[in-house]
C-alpha cells in the first residue's frame, strides 16, 4: 500500500512488483507479463515487443470513426468543416446530458471530470488559444474556466475548483466561446492560418511567445475533439446507473 506523490522516481528500477491502478510516463519494462490492461490517453512511443504500436492505434482509430480524420484539417474549407461536424456532434452530448437528473452532471466517473467541469474545462480552453493566443486579449477567461488539472496556480487566473454552475449557466458560456470561434474561424483566410500569433504577455497559458495559428486552432478541435469523447463514455455510465436504481450512479 506504498503511496508516491510528487516523488521523482527518474531511473528507479522496479523487479518482481504489482503496479496495478497505478500511472506512469515514459516506463522501460522488460521480461513482463501484462493482462487486463486498458490504456487510454495520448500514446507516443508505445513499443510493444519491439513494435511501435502508436501508429497502429491512430489507424484503427482512424477506421472506427472516419469524421476523426476531420480533426486535422490542412486548409481553410478543413477548419470549417472540422467545426462543423464537433457542432452537431455535441448538441447530441448535450441533449444526453440534459436527459440526466442536474445533480449527476456534477458527479465524477472514475474520479475524471464531471459534465460540468468538461464543459468549464473548454471554456477555458478557447479562451486560452482563441481569445488569448489568437485575438491577442491578455486576460479573457471567464470565472468559471477550469484550467488542466496540471497547471500550477497563477495569481490573476481563475480557477475555482469547488464551483457548481448549472447546465444552463455553463452552456451560455460555452455559446459565447463557440460564437468566437465561428467568427475566427470564418474570418480566416489561407495566408492567416499560416500566420503565426503576436506574443501576449501577462499572467497565464500559453506563455508569451508566437504560435502558429493553425497549430492553436487545431489544439482547440483536439479538446473538442477528446473532451466529448470523455463526456460520452461518462454519461453512458451514469445513464446506465439511474437505470439501475437510485444511488447507483454515485461515488
Amino acid at each position: 500500500m506504498t503511496s508516491f506523490q510528487d516523488v521523482n522516481l527518474k531511473d528507479a528500477r522496479f523487479r518482481d512488483v504489482e503496479v496495478r491502478n497505478a500511472s506512469f510516463w515514459k516506463v522501460r519494462m522488460r521480461g513482463v507479463w501484462i493482462g487486463e490492461v486498458e490504456i487510454d490517453g495520448e500514446v507516443q512511443g508505445l513499443r510493444i515487443n519491439g513494435v511501435d504500436v502508436a501508429p497502429l492505434i491512430e489507424a484503427e482509430l482512424d477506421r472506427q470513426d472516419p469524421q476523426r480524420v476531420k480533426m486535422r484539417p490542412q486548409d481553410v474549407a478543413g477548419y470549417r468543416e472540422a467545426w462543423d461536424i464537433l457542432d452537431a456532434l455535441w448538441r447530441t452530448t448535450v441533449e444526453k446530458a440534459r436527459a440526466l437528473p442536474p445533480e449527476l452532471l456534477h458527479e465524477r466517473v472514475d474520479g475524471e471530470w464531471s459534465f460540468i467541469e468538461t464543459q468549464r474545462h473548454l471554456i477555458y480552453a478557447t479562451d486560452i488559444w482563441v481569445s488569448r493566443a489568437i485575438l491577442g486579449e491578455p486576460r479573457p477567461w471567464h470565472a468559471l474556466a477550469l484550467p488542466f488539472d496540471e497547471m500550477d496556480p497563477e495569481p490573476g487566473v481563475p480557477w475555482d475548483k469547488a464551483a457548481r454552475p448549472s447546465l444552463d449557466e455553463v452552456l451560455a458560456l460555452r455559446a459565447e466561446r463557440n460564437t468566437t470561434v465561428r467568427r475566427v474561424i470564418d474570418g480566416l483566410t489561407e495566408e492567416s492560418l499560416a500566420a503565426h500569433t503576436e506574443p501576449v504577455e501577462g499572467p497565464g497559458y500559453p506563455p508569451a511567445d508566437r504560435y502558429p495559428v493553425a497549430e492553436c486552432l487545431r489544439t482547440v478541435l483536439n479538446e473538442e475533439w477528446q473532451h466529448r469523447l470523455y463526456a460520452e463514455r461518462d454519461l453512458a455510465v451514469l445513464t446506465a446507473g439511474t437505470l439501475s436504481g437510485p444511488g447507483a450512479a454515485g461515488r
